[in-house]
């Protein structure tokens, strides 16, 4: 058998490269002779010559996007995702001959094919954000929908839909939990959902975009924001989601650098002149005090767009100088961007003078009603709350932690970077500009137990498992290692009512623990990895013992309660 194969999966260059590897491993083991061309999202690879298709006996295509196909006209062809590839390679070739059918072009003709264009957008950047586009490409390849999916994550936009794919679009599936422009797609039709959704339910997703999309609105220029569609959803709990998006790569870079300081020794940065006092004056001096300001000032923006920038951070500016801290910083926010957005609605001009309303009549009014009532009606009360609450989480006895742990830790493992998640994470990240670091160390603890509790149960139980759940553990305890608590969505997607309970009692554990132990954690970010910055974790061994702990309680629970795979699955997985 002379075998090509074909690999190409815009979001990740490293499943291009071990689908081919394996696939190219099996089809040896078979006898078979191979040529591999593998794409990444710049699409560079090792092409074909045209005398390796005309004397190939079979073409095997693994992708997760669109990728052109008209030079395998008339060659037995089969189009898999790498899920389905990977899932057992051998066993795949096997049965690909059968499977493959000659290539037509016109059957697979773009014309005749529907056509959607979607961007994925998470708080964080890290986890949904890419779950979610490689499992709406994998639902498209199965339903013949082209898709193209841009990612706005952690690392900026990828794989960036251009003018031509949008207008060739036949509708918009915006699956973003925060708020994003939307100006290019001004005329197209548009659906928007959360990331969860979308990486739970893709398929339905993706038809529900087709059928239930609807056309934005252009705004008009006086009104200075972004198009808005009739049927998004928006709200409160999304603006502060986005003003959290952008805070958090500052919160990341302020804690590490605080912690890093520590190396030196916890009170080393008091000494003048040394690179320790550096590292706290870049982190706790100056990256620090931006956390609130930029938090503020892009709630605003995402109500408001442009014009609600400028209010929004003097707004957080003035919360952080009078000690509202992070709260005040909200509270300033909303003020900004619902101040700017009534002022953009209900303020009519001359046409004269009507462009300087976003660059000079919004800016200077908003910001001066957010501060006058930041100054004279919110500043002190909320600052007066904050206080308390510090010297209450930094005062409170054994008993108020460990109920306080339970609950944080909890929630971080209710629905897995959703909104509760973000919630009790937000409310962490928060308190570390109030030198509270107790939460944070608990709430990070018990995000990472949910991945780490499904790996360990996919090794006490291997025989509940299926081939593809093993093999999904293991990711989940690499994901858990690291805080990234998505890990145990596969899991949860399949079984809920197990998984959930089971993540919950681990996760609150470790939280009590955490909080009983009395670990204070000085970066929000990096999972297991940041103990190996000295003094970044205080009771390192017992914090570690704390995730250990509830991570075993999660395994062994869900080991326990597992219903197994039907018979003849777990058969052939062994």
């Amino acid at each position: 058998m002379n075998l090509l194969i074909v690999t190409a999966c815009p979001n990740g260059q490293v499943t291009s490269v071990l689908c081919s590897r394996l696939l190219q491993a099996a089809a040896e083991r078979l006898g078979w002779q191979t040529r591999v061309e593998v794409h990444d999202a710049r699409a560079i690879g090792a092409p074909l010559s045209e005398a390796d298709i005309a004397a190939a006996d079979l073409v095997l295509v693994v992708k997760t996007g669109e990728l052109a196909l008209g030079r395998f006209v008339g060659k037995p062809l089969l189009q898999a995702t790498p899920a389905e590839a990977l899932a057992d390679p051998q066993r795949f070739l096997r049965e690909a001959p059968e499977r493959a059918r000659p290539y037509a072009e016109d059957a697979a003709a773009p014309s005749a094919r529907k056509r959607l264009v979607a961007v994925t957008a998470c708080p964080t950047g890290v986890a949904h954000t890419f779950m979610a586009a490689e499992a709406l490409q994998q639902a498209a390849t199965r339903m013949g929908i082209e898709l193209q999916v841009e990612t706005r994550g952690s690392v900026g936009a990828r794989n960036l839909l251009d003018d031509a794919a949008i207008a060739a679009a036949d509708a918009v599936l915006l699956a973003t939990d925060i708020e994003v422009d939307t100006s290019r797609f001004a005329g197209k039709k548009v659906y928007r959902c959360g990331t969860g959704v979308a990486l739970k339910q893709p398929q339905q997703t993706l038809e529900r975009a087709l059928n239930e999309a609807r056309a934005l609105s252009e705004a008009t220029p006086a009104e200075g924001k972004a198009v808005a569609s009739s049927g998004e959803k928006t709200g409160p709990y999304k603006y502060l989601l986005t003003g959290v998006s952008y805070m958090l790569p500052m919160v990341v870079a302020g804690g590490l650098l605080i912690a890093l300081s520590f190396i030196f020794g916890i009170e080393a940065f008091k000494e003048e002149g040394t690179l320790a006092a550096a590292l706290m004056k870049i982190g706790g001096e100056s990256a620090f005090q931006l956390m609130v300001p930029l938090l503020a000032g892009y709630i605003a923006y995402s109500i408001a767009d442009r014009p609600g920038l400028a209010p929004g951070m003097i707004g957080g500016l003035l919360a952080s100088s009078l000690g509202a801290g992070f709260i005040g910083g909200i509270i300033a926010g909303f003020l900004a961007g619902y101040s700017a957005k009534a002022i953009a609605h209900w303020v009519r001009l001359p046409a004269s003078v009507e462009a300087l309303k976003p660059i000079l009549i919004i800016p200077l009014v908003a910001s001066l009603f957010t501060g006058l009532v930041m100054i004279y009606l919110v500043g002190s009360p909320v600052a007066g709350m904050l206080a308390g609450l510090t010297a209450f989480l930094d005062g409170m006895g054994s008993t108020n932690a460990i109920l306080l742990g339970v609950l944080l830790g909890g929630m971080m493992c209710v629905d897995l970077g959703g909104p509760i998640n973000k919630a009790a994470y937000a409310f962490s990240v928060g308190l570390l500009a109030s030198s509270s670091y107790a939460p944070m160390a608990a709430t990070m603890a018990a995000g990472m137990v949910p991945p780490i509790g499904m790996a360990i149960a996919t090794v006490l139980a291997r025989r509940k498992f299926a081939q593809s759940e093993r093999q999904a553990g293991k990711a989940a305890g690499v994901l858990g290692l690291c805080f990234i608590s998505e890990g145990a969505i596969p899991f949860a997607a399949k079984d809920p009512l197990r998984v959930i309970p089971a993540s919950i009692a681990g996760g609150a554990l470790t939280g009590a623990l955490s909080m009983y132990f009395g670990c204070k954690l000085m970066a929000p970010h990096g999972g297991l990895f940041v103990l190996l910055i000295p003094n970044a974790i205080n009771h390192a061994l017992l914090y570690l013992l704390a995730i250990v702990a509830g991570s075993l309680v999660t395994g062994l629970l869900y080991a326990l309660i597992k219903q197994p795979e039907a018979q003849p699955l777990a058969v052939g997985a062994q």
